[in-house]
């Protein structure tokens, strides 16, 4: 098995960090339907990552101040239990990733301080990019990692939220997930009537904390709910329809589609590039060789369709269309991988981890 079941020295970081066309195969590092187990860490710390969405790519200098950002506190001193896993960013979509962890209980004032230097950096008022988003900070998702409930993430994201529009004034939230009470919408929800796929104008938004949403700042997701990956896979067309009706194909919402999918299709660096959210649900009775990887936070057991299984169907989708698929993209990493990357980091205290990974910058 290859991966990151064993981390004894910086030369065994993940494989993929050296581009976004993955000719690898080896995304995971255990065979398809293996549970893990993730209910503790060899730390003995309870461990969540925030996968912060920012609507900046194109200027690296100013993705880089904002994750180091994380690892300081007010007074300068660096934080010695937060690291940054990796940065993923995107020039087309000028959207970059930034993968923060930490013990459950740092992680609102490492994620805090990533958030306002973004604020200070970056003006929706002038932000181009083909991605959509509404926000200069466009998403901050909480997940668990180890140790560490959904519900306790969820309490952690309302926190944050209601920390961050303490100390930006112009900051609006809407909430989704774990953190959207009682409703508990899900993230595709929220977006939907806020019209993120459309950027609605910001004067028709109404938020769930802070003012009415400011044109420079936008307005910014927060929530909580089982780990989600990003994995883009790039088809040889420059037909949108095309690639549309292969995303909607795929969608967990479609008949046949493969569950805990979102999909979309861009146009991106000349050809069409499908961008999916793959959502760990919880599933107590996981079947075997399904293309789903399985894992386990608290004696809660979650499964998600593995990126070799979501990479397959869209080949097949392509090819069914005469069009044949160029490249991978796993925008950080699996659950598995970001739990043993924190440890990892933590436990060697590497709080600039993704300069180890020399980080994805297209």
């Amino acid at each position: 098995m290859a991966g990151l079941n064993v981390l004894l020295t910086p030369k065994t970081f993940p494989p993929f960090s050296e581009g976004s066309e993955v000719k690898k195969k080896n995304f995971i590092g255990t065979r398809n339907n293996q549970e893990i187990t993730m209910s503790s860490s060899r730390l003995g710390l309870r461990l969540a990552a925030c996968l912060l969405n920012i609507s900046e790519a194109r200027r690296k200098n100013v993705v880089e101040k904002i994750a180091k950002a994380a690892l300081f506190e007010e007074n300068g001193k660096e934080h010695s239990e937060a690291t940054v896993l990796n940065i993923f960013s995107d020039y087309d979509y000028n959207r970059s990733v930034i993968t923060i962890a930490a013990p459950v209980e740092k992680l609102v004032n490492s994620v805090l301080a990533a958030c306002v230097e973004a604020f200070q950096v970056i003006d929706m008022e002038v932000q181009e990019g083909i991605h959509p988003c509404l926000g200069a900070v466009d998403l901050i998702p909480i997940y668990p990692l180890s140790g560490v409930g959904v519900k306790e993430c969820g309490m952690v994201a309302r926190s944050l939220a209601e920390k961050l529009t303490i100390h930006v004034p112009g900051c609006s939230v809407f909430l989704f997930g774990e953190a959207d009470h009682p409703e508990k919408r899900s993230l595709v929800q929220r977006r939907k009537q806020l019209g993120w796929f459309s950027r609605r104008a910001f004067s028709s938004l109404k938020p769930d904390i802070g003012n009415m949403p400011k044109k420079r700042c936008g307005l910014t997701g927060i929530g909580a709910s089982p780990y989600v990956m990003n994995c883009n896979v790039t088809i040889d067309s420059q037909d949108l329809t095309t690639g549309k009706k292969i995303a909607s194909s795929i969608r967990g919402s479609s008949v046949d589609g493969l569950k805990g999918v979102q999909a979309m299709a861009f146009p991106h660096n000349g050809k069409i590039e499908i961008a999916c959210n793959v959502e760990s649900f919880e599933d107590q009775n996981p079947i075997e060789n399904t293309g789903h990887m399985t894992y386990c936070i608290l004696g809660h057991h979650y499964s998600y369709i593995s990126p070799q299984s979501l990479e397959a169907q869209i080949k097949k989708l392509a090819h069914d269309q005469g069009i044949r698929t160029i490249g991978t993209a796993l925008v950080g990493f699996t659950p598995q991988e970001c739990k043993d990357c924190a440890e990892y980091a933590l436990r060697e205290k590497i709080g600039e981890f993704w300069r180890k990974r020399e980080g994805i910058f297209m």
